[in-house]
């Protein structure tokens, strides 16, 4: 069977799920109760999917590496989450959902499974809400919408501007009630260091406890990843600082294919860069530009206060270039858009490196307790940074490393290429294609994890009832443990003079530099040669103080920063394949006289799925052709 077998359902794409979940092998209450599974990450997807399985009666162990699910960088998803509902009577529908995900992921994702997140979408707003996530309401008591870039409806449901948090805290108390009536034995403080295989499926893994230093052993019937992204391959980008690819990169070394690593989304509103020792950027939430206007000197160099510059001589330029859409085009538009006005010297700010995002208009439209009911939070955060009130200054704002669409390649049921080994919500690539829809990521996270995964997940252990769950003390186990101990041994060994963040630096530098917003083949080129300097340097000068069997914080970063080194060979390779321009992976080689992205679809229209080879080999590249039977490819135009 080909290693890049989808396993889309038969039927029309509308009936797809429905036909699944009426055909699927189901596991009775009885069994469940055999079997165990093992769920790692607790944000916006394992949360919700660990609550859903022991729900269902299924053992649960749940970890994570911070001290609490609460932890979880989901919090940091500001602005909304999605529904096909139809609130405002605007002509949105599930189809509609799925038209808008595909044509903003550039018509580089799999139909069938962006078809049923936006079937499920309603579901997904009924279960928070059920949960009591307050989001916010009209005056008639029914929910509140707005606008994302990429679409002409509203269905972002929000709340104010800390939705993430607030839908965290819906699956948090799902996920504690679990705890507490012992269907669920949460793991907190624990990172992963190997997946165990026996017999050909996952069946466990090895994690290192972060307090006591301790390497343990965990078995189950099968393993659910939901571990996030990879955005702070940049080091500066807008996730939390220990955000990290080592689950995913550990599943890629064990068997499982990687799809699509280039595809990286650049956010286009974040607060920029303010000095040398920042440990990561601050997002502002898409959601802002439903009211804030984004805008640029028409002078170049104007070094004016934004005040005293008058409407006549501001370029409002999305609206000028994109009228349709505006300030609402989708993010890798909106982010190269402001790169180009910021590289010819109409940049704002002491290094230029900014644009204005202004909500004069809409303070004196609306009034500024309804802007403060909408935005508040944002609008407070920004301040405490900068010490400017966008109340009365205009936000300044540039594009920075966020969401990456890449992730484990999986099938229609979230299975990699690894029997029993599944990849839900960020950890997968299989929703967004090459460029991610605002609000997208939450019902991705969300949807996965309480109206997909619980499904597939169980017409795969259908067929392991009677399979016992292995011994941690089998060869497998001891095998994963005693590598896992080698490697961290080596980190300590190394006994050189720089820091694992300094080599993080350095790698951030390198990849925005050359496979950041815009990418050609000399710098990624250059790229490959560099990354392999750095890890020949990073393998023979880093200094690790402390020792393994105690708290060791530069010891976990040594890790991240190793998978991050041999991750970022694999993106750089796979940009360099895709000599087309995609939604965030633009080549500079590919694009339209206008300077927007262009695809080559007849060398192109595939997912890349790069399989393990060994640590410096070449790794062998799968397609999976994509078929598109219910959109039409065209041209994407936000004019």
């Amino acid at each position: 069977m080909s290693k890049l077998d989808a396993k889309i359902p038969e039927g029309p794409l509308a009936e797809k799920w429905s036909r699944y979940k009426a055909t699927q092998k189901l596991v009775s209450p009885n069994n469940r109760k055999k079997l165990d599974i093992i769920v790692v990450g607790t944000g916006i997807a394992g949360a919700p999917v660990a609550a859903s399985f022991a729900e269902m009666g299924y053992n649960v162990k749940a970890f994570c590496f911070q001290d609490s699910p609460r932890r979880a960088h989901s919090v940091a998803a500001q602005g909304g989450i999605n529904a096909a509902r139809n609130n405002k009577n605007d002509g949105d529908s599930a189809y509609r959902l799925f038209y808008d995900t595909i044509k903003g992921g550039d018509y580089r994702a799999r139909e069938a499974n962006v078809y049923r997140l936006a079937e499920v979408s309603a579901s997904v707003i009924d279960q928070l809400t059920a949960q009591g996530v307050p989001f916010a309401r009209e005056y008639g008591g029914t929910l509140a919408n707005r606008t994302f870039g990429g679409v002409q409806v509203s269905r972002t449901n929000y709340a104010q501007g800390q939705t993430g948090q607030q839908v965290l805290l819906g699956g948090y108390s799902a996920l504690k009630r679990q705890v507490g009536l012992g269907k669920v034995k949460m793991y907190a403080r624990r990172q992963m260091l190997d997946i165990v295989i026996i017999d050909g499926k996952a069946r466990g893994i090895v994690t290192r406890n972060l307090v006591t230093g301790e390497i343990e052993r965990y078995a189950a019937h099968c393993v659910v990843l939901a571990t996030g992204g990879y955005g702070t391959i940049y080091y500066l980008s807008t996730l939390a600082v220990q955000s990290n690819a080592s689950a995913a990169m550990q599943a890629y070394r064990k068997g499982a294919l990687f799809g699509n690593p280039s595809f990286i989304q650049i956010h286009p509103t974040c607060i920029p860069v303010l000095n040398e020792y920042q440990s990561k950027l601050t997002l502002m939430s898409e959601s802002l530009r439903n009211d804030g206007r984004i805008w640029v000197p028409k002078k170049e160099g104007d070094k004016r206060k934004p005040k005293e510059i008058p409407d006549a001589e501001r370029d409002y330029f999305l609206e000028r270039r994109y009228p349709a859409f505006g300030n609402l085009v989708p993010r890798d538009v909106a982010s190269r858009a402001a790169k180009e006005r910021c590289d010819n010297g109409f940049g704002v700010g002491k290094t230029g490196l900014a644009v204005y995002l202004d909500f004069r208009d809409a303070v004196a439209k609306q009034g500024k307790k309804v802007i403060k009911n909408k935005y508040g939070n944002l609008f407070a955060m920004y301040e405490k940074i900068t010490g400017d009130s966008p109340y009365e200054t205009p936000m300044m704002i540039y594009p920075a490393g966020h969401y990456t669409m890449g992730g484990l390649w999986v099938d229609y049921n979230l299975q990699t290429t690894i029997p029993g080994l599944f990849a839900i919500g960020e950890a997968n690539f299989s929703d967004h294609g090459a460029n991610r829809l605002g609000a997208n990521s939450l019902l991705q996270g969300a949807a996965d994890g309480y109206f997909v995964a619980p499904y597939t997940v169980s017409n795969y252990l259908a067929d392991e009832i009677t399979t016992k769950v292995p011994s941690t003390d089998s060869p497998e186990f001891v095998e994963a443990e005693n590598n896992a101990k080698v490697i961290l041994e080596k980190f300590l060994n190394i006994n050189g003079t720089k820091t694992a963040t300094s080599f993080h630096k350095r790698l951030g530098n390198i990849m925005w530099t050359h496979a950041g917003m815009q990418r050609n083949e000399e710098g990624l080129k250059k790229a490959l040669v560099e990354i392999d300097e750095l890890k020949k340097e990073f393998w023979s000068d880093l200094k690790i103080p402390g020792k393994m069997d105690e708290i060791n914080q530069e010891l976990e970063k040594a890790s991240r920063v190793a998978d991050f080194i041999d991750l970022a060979k694999l993106i750089v390779t796979d940009a360099l394949n895709r000599k087309e321009s995609c939604g965030g992976h633009y080549r500079e080689e590919s694009r339209t006289e206008g300077g927007e992205a262009m695809r080559i679809d007849e060398e192109y229209s595939y997912v890349a799925a790069w399989e393990y080879q060994g640590d410096d080999k070449e790794p062998t590249l799968h397609k999976e052709e994509l078929k598109f039977e219910n959109v039409e490819v065209k041209v994407r135009s936000y004019k």
